[in-house]
C-alpha cells in the first residue's frame, strides 16, 4: 500500500492538461495502484494523476457502496452527455475544507484505454458520471470550482486559504 502526498493548490501541475499514455505498462498499473490506495485513504470516490504530480491522463474511479469496484482509466475522453443535469457537492484532496455544489451531465459515455489495454467504451450514470467528469476536468487542467461563478470562485479559494492558514 502506498500513499502519495496530493499537490496542494495552487500547484502549476493542476492547471497543465496532461500528456497522452501510450500503452499499459507495468509502470502505469503501479500508478494506477497507488491512486487506488491514496483515494481509499481519503477517502474519495475518483483520483486524477495530476492530483498526485504524476502529469499523465490516468484516472481511477469507484462509487460503489461496498468499494474494491475501482474503474482504471489512461486517457479518458467523454463521447456523449446527457441532456438531463444532476447537482453533487464536489471537493478535492488539491484545496481541502471546502465544496462546492456542481451541476453536470447525469450520465456519460467514456473511452479509455481500460487496464489491459484495450479501448473500452462505458456508460456512467449518477454519482459515476459525476466522478468521472470531475477526472478528467482535473487531467485537461480544470478544478471543479472552475464550474462556478468567478465571485463564488474567489470566495471558496479564499476560505481554503483562511483554513490552510488557521493550521
Amino acid at each position: 500500500m502506498t500513499l502519495r502526498r496530493c499537490v496542494p493548490w495552487p500547484d502549476p501541475v493542476l492547471r497543465q492538461p496532461a500528456a497522452d499514455v501510450d500503452g499499459i505498462t507495468d509502470a502505469v498499473r503501479a500508478i494506477w495502484a497507488d491512486m487506488i490506495d491514496t483515494m481509499e485513504a481519503m477517502p474519495g470516490y475518483g483520483l486524477a494523476a495530476v492530483q498526485i504530480g504524476v502529469p499523465l491522463r490516468l484516472a481511477v474511479v469507484d462509487c460503489s457502496d461496498a468499494r474494491g469496484q475501482a474503474v482504471r482509466m489512461a486517457n479518458p475522453e467523454v463521447l456523449h452527455a446527457s441532456g438531463q443535469m444532476r447537482e453533487h457537492e464536489e471537493a478535492s484532496p488539491n484545496l481541502p475544507g471546502v465544496s462546492a455544489v456542481i451541476r453536470r451531465p447525469r450520465a456519460v459515455t467514456v473511452r479509455f484505454l481500460n487496464e489491459q489495454g484495450a479501448v473500452e467504451d462505458r456508460d456512467f450514470v449518477g454519482l459515476w458520471a459525476t466522478s468521472v467528469q470531475h477526472q478528467i476536468d482535473h487531467l485537461a487542467g480544470k478544478m471543479y470550482f472552475d464550474h462556478l461563478s468567478a465571485l463564488k470562485r474567489k470566495m471558496l479559494i479564499a476560505k481554503a486559504e483562511k483554513l490552510r492558514r488557521a493550521k
